[in-house]
């Protein structure tokens, strides 16, 4: 085992695969001699040259698109989409193009890509920089969206979503790149968790907490905070956001009965949203209480001085557990 950042785990996972299969090949602004603004890709173009670390124009479209390209011909590219804000201009190559082709040709052409999104917030950025757009993709039919929230997931997953022959929108949380946690580098992707399937990283008892990304980090400090006063919350990474593995979600709610989802995108029609209708549908009768979200707010994303009260934290994620629990200091009777 070795212990690198989140970034360097990514890095290290782009690596691999490009070793592993010379038809990877890297699009995006600024991968090549400066490394990525957050230096993921830093000294790829230096091992594999500028044939397969590809410095594009500043146009999301182009580079979506020729990613496509490349896909009919054999490649698998791999885009970089700068910042999560970024990615609207490709909108009509992801949904129209990259999402559909494999369908539209009966199987005969597939779409082996893999776009990854530093994605969300918590550094303080400006506009269009700190913004969580992963419900559009998952509403998007034909392609798969990955959350990550640790190096190892992010090392295996990366490397799993490349390998696979189907699109994958890859969120990585931009907040924890500098995170550290030890990476196995040595083991091969079979022996490795199906990048579809959930993981509980905290059992408990009383009710279960769901999320994904950077929030499973704050969902762990409240489990641990909770404990204090007795109560076990059973702690839930998503990982996957399309498909959801509404199986070990299941499980969970039938063990505790109670249901906390949260995630830093807006909460009309997020991606809580969908888990607590499908909960509700395949686990009604378990339930002891109404399943409660706990999002960002349904405003635009903030300016950096007050990310800090748009994003849920510790206290919202408590408030929420005191409310299905139903005990008596809770704050408010509605989704947090």
């Amino acid at each position: 085992m070795t212990e690198l950042t989140l970034g360097k785990a990514l890095g290290a996972g782009l690596r691999q695969a490009m070793r592993d299969d010379d038809k990877v090949v890297l699009l995006g602004e600024d991968i090549g001699k400066l490394g990525g603004v957050f230096r993921i890709t830093d000294g790829l173009l230096d091992e594999f040259g500028a044939a397969r670390v590809v410095d594009t124009p500043l146009a999301e479209s182009g580079i979506v698109g020729m990613a496509v390209g490349l896909a009919f011909r054999g490649y698998r590219p791999v885009v970089e989409i700068q910042f999560d804000g970024f990615v609207y201009p490709a909108f009509d190559q992801i949904v129209a193009q990259v999402a559909k082709l494999h369908y539209r040709t009966q199987g005969r052409v597939k779409m082996p890509i893999t776009i990854r999104i530093p994605w969300a917030g918590g550094i303080g950025a400006a506009e269009h920089h700190s913004e969580s757009p992963e419900a559009y993709f998952v509403h998007t039919a034909g392609l798969r969206v990955v959350a990550v929230s640790n190096p190892e997931d992010a090392y295996r997953s990366l490397r799993q979503a490349i390998a696979s022959d189907d699109p994958v929108i890859f969120f990585e949380p931009k907040r924890l790149y500098h995170h550290k946690g030890e990476v196995d580098l040595e083991g091969s992707l079979a022996d490795a968790p199906p990048m579809g399937l959930a993981r509980v990283v905290r059992s408990g008892t009383d009710a279960t907490l769901i999320t994904y990304g950077a929030m499973v980090t704050t969902a762990l400090q409240a489990a641990d905070a909770a404990e204090d006063e007795d109560i076990s919350l059973e702690v839930i990474d998503l990982r996957s956001l399309s498909p959801v593995d509404y199986d070990s979600i299941a499980a969970s709610v039938r063990k505790t009965g109670r249901v906390v989802v949260a995630h830093e995108a807006s909460r009309e029609a997020g991606v809580a949203a969908e888990v607590i209708a499908s909960i509700t549908e395949r686990c009604f009768e378990y339930l002891e209480s109404a399943p409660l979200r706990v999002t960002g707010h349904d405003i635009p994303y903030p300016p950096a001085k007050l990310e800090k009260f748009h994003l849920p934290d510790l206290d919202r994620l408590l408030d929420a557990v005191d409310r299905v629990l139903d005990r008596p200091n809770s704050l408010t009777g509605a989704d947090a």
